[in-house]
C-alpha cells in the first residue's frame, strides 16, 4: 500500500483522549494535532520525542487535517494506523504473497456474518468452501532489539474474543476461518499472545483453535517513503 501523499515528519509530544496526538513538526515550532486511528493502548509505542510521520488530508469537512501513520522506535518503523492492515492484506492476497490464502477467485471486504459482525475479508471460490479472514494489528514489543516476540493484544479486547467465537461458528458451518495477525513493524521474529493483559482473549483463542480456526502471521515493511507491504511470514507461539 502506497501512501497517497508524501508523509510529513515530526516528533511525538503526547497521545491523549485515545484518538488524538500532538506532534511538533520538523521546523521545531509548529505543533499540530493529528487523528490517532488506533483504539488500543499502544503500549511500548508512546515514546515522547520519537520520530513520527503524518499524512495530510485535503477534505475540508475533516475536523483534523493530519493522521498519524508511523512512529520510529529505535531502528524499527511501526505503523500505528489500524485502517492500514485490511488494505495491505487485501493487496497481498491478490498478489499471492500469503501462501495460506492463495487459490480463491473472489475477494470481498467488510461482509456481514455471524449476526451483527462483519468479516474483514471473505475469500470465495466455486470449488472450495469460503474462507473468513479476521485481521488483527500487532505492534506491541518490549525493547528495541531487531528480534524478539511481538505480542497481541495490547489492551483488553472483548470484541477480539467475540471475533474468535464468530470464526469458530463459521468452521462449525463447514467454512474455513483464519485469524491473521498483522505485525505492522519492521522488527520482531515471531508472534505470541499476552495472557497477562487479557487472559479472556487467550481462553477464547484456545477454544477457537480447538474448533478449527487457523492462524496466519505476517510481517511488514513499513517505510515512510514507500508505504506498507507484507514482506515475510512469521511463526506463531501458541499459548
Amino acid at each position: 500500500m502506497d501512501f497517497p501523499v508524501p508523509l510529513t515528519r515530526g516528533r511525538l509530544v503526547r497521545r491523549y483522549k485515545r484518538f488524538m496526538a500532538d506532534v511538533i513538526l520538523d521546523d521545531g515550532e509548529t505543533v499540530v494535532t493529528a487523528h490517532c486511528a488506533n483504539s488500543g493502548s499502544m503500549k511500548t509505542l508512546l515514546v515522547p520525542d520519537a520520530p513520527v510521520w503524518l499524512s495530510a488530508a485535503d477534505d475540508p469537512k475533516r475536523k483534523l487535517k493530519w493522521t498519524w501513520e508511523i512512529i520510529q522506535i529505535g531502528s524499527a518503523f511501526v505503523g500505528v494506523n489500524t485502517g492500514t492492515p485490511n488494505k495491505v492484506v487485501r493487496e497481498a492476497i491478490q498478489a499471492g504473497v500469503i501462501p495460506e490464502l492463495r487459490g480463491y477467485s473472489r475477494i470481498r471486504s467488510e461482509v456481514p456474518y455471524a449476526g451483527r459482525s462483519r468479516i474483514d475479508i471473505l475469500l470465495e471460490d466455486d470449488d472450495r468452501p469460503p474462507c473468513y479472514v479476521e485481521i488483527k494489528n500487532v505492534t506491541m514489543k518490549e525493547g528495541d532489539a531487531p528480534s524478539g516476540a511481538v505480542a497481541f493484544p495490547d489492551a483488553v479486547t472483548a470484541r477480539g474474543a467475540k471475533h474468535l467465537e464468530d470464526l469458530a461458528a463459521m468452521v462449525a458451518q463447514g467454512c474455513r476461518s483464519v485469524i491473521l495477525y498483522f505485525v505492522q513493524r519492521t522488527d520482531g521474529d515471531r508472534v505470541c499472545l499476552d495472557g497477562q493483559i487479557d487472559p479472556a482473549y487467550v481462553t477464547a483463542f484456545r477454544e477457537a483453535s480447538a474448533a478449527g480456526v487457523e492462524v496466519v502471521c505476517v510481517g511488514c515493511d513499513v517505510d515512510p517513503a514507500r508505504g506498507v507491504s507484507v514482506n515475510r511470514m512469521l511463526p506463531f507461539e501458541a499459548p
